[in-house]
């Protein structure tokens, strides 16, 4: 029984920025921005349902990597990976740096060899092990591409895939997920305005292969900048916008590869209160974090829709979809939805329920 649980406001706004999860902190890099700079770091703990901002690093280093969007990131072991994206002057990038969890310190890996893949933004990248997957992308000089290169991180080298089979269409912000060894590729848009592509391709890591795959008769409308995850050896899509349908979607799907078929997935609950695109999505446990994104339209009266000088097109929001709610958290759920009172609880439920149902403030404090 999927519902959603919780709807906070007061994060950063983002779009097109990078997120994962490691334990139970959310780590946020980067996103759409005209400022020149560092790339910024925001860190939600799940625990205190509370975001704080990394100071900027003092020392001018070529480890640290510049503000930009459009990028990934991944975790090995212990270290995250960025790669690619584009920076405020619009120039693409295909530098790779990496971010310590532990001491929280950039650093610049040395490559051993191979071919460096061309600068991009708008591709995927998973961690399958301790290699990181590049799939397709979009240059400004060289339109889309659907080419696979990996990274080995132990030899530090990077490899072009001569992949085998019927490849995924060209395309950028699709998604590409691992489940066991194969990447499955859903969505994304190819270089012209009618290209939304909704066929889901998988790639067979282990023969570099693109596999034959079935149609399915039916399956969500072809997107770009939606969300993807893993749960229970399945893959869920969620959001995403088609610019030439001019249509956002809040609609989420559930995908088994076994049958390669699609279902509609309708959670309880009050969930996205606007459809919006290229938000970030991080599993911890059973519940999926979702949070900042961009909006087409703004909503008359919202808070965010002000005259501040400020983006309203993005997302500060931060939602949690609870794929299997405990009974503590339906009834923590109750008591919001119906108004009881507080005073009674525990004094630990009493502070849960405050945190499910206060504003964001982001600290610029280290955590």
């Amino acid at each position: 029984m999927l519902r959603w649980s919780v709807h906070l406001k007061g994060g950063p706004k983002r779009y097109f920025h990078a997120a994962l999860a490691v334990g139970h902190k959310l780590y946020s890099f980067g996103g759409y921005s005209y400022d020149m700079g560092q790339i910024e770091v925001h860190i939600f703990n799940t625990m205190s349902m509370r975001w704080v901002k990394l100071p900027p690093v003092t020392t001018r280093s070529g480890d640290v990597p510049c503000l930009r969007w459009g990028h990934t990131a991944v975790l090995i072991q212990d270290t995250i990976y960025i790669w690619g994206g584009v920076d405020c002057t619009g120039e693409y990038i295909n530098a790779l740096h990496a971010f310590d969890v532990n001491t929280h310190k950039w650093f610049k890996p040395k490559i051993s060899g191979g071919p460096v893949p061309r600068a991009r933004c708008g591709h995927s990248a998973c961690a399958l092990g301790k290699v990181m997957y590049i799939f397709g992308g979009f240059n400004g000089l060289t339109g889309g591409t659907n080419d696979i290169y990996t990274l080995n991180t132990m030899t530090m080298v990077w490899s072009l895939i001569n992949a085998r089979g019927s490849p995924a269409p060209a395309s950028s912000c699709h998604s590409a997920t691992i489940i066991k060894t194969k990447m499955f590729v859903f969505g994304g848009q190819g270089d012209h305005v009618k290209d939304y592509y909704h066929n889901i391709r998988v790639f067979d890591t282990e023969t570099n292969c693109w596999l034959s795959t079935p149609s399915a008769l039916h399956f969500p409308e072809g997107r770009e900048g939606h969300s993807a995850f893993t749960y229970n050896g399945e893959l869920y899509i969620f959001g995403g916008h088609n610019f030439f349908l001019y249509k956002t979607f809040d609609d989420l799907w559930k995908f088994n590869p076994e049958t390669f078929s699609w279902m509609m997935v309708k959670p309880k609950g009050r969930g996205l209160s606007y459809w919006m695109c290229r938000m970030c999505c991080c599993m911890v446990g059973d519940r999926i974090i979702l949070f900042g994104g961009y909006r087409y339209t703004p909503i008359p009266g919202d808070v965010e829709d002000l005259d501040d000088g400020e983006d309203d097109t993005k997302v500060s929001d931060l939602y949690i979809l609870d794929l299997n709610p405990s009974l503590k958290t339906l009834c923590k759920l109750a008591v919001i939805r119906c108004g009881l009172e507080k005073l009674g609880l525990p004094h630990d439920i009493r502070w849960e329920l405050a945190v499910m149902t206060a504003t964001e403030i982001i600290k610029p404090d280290r955590v």
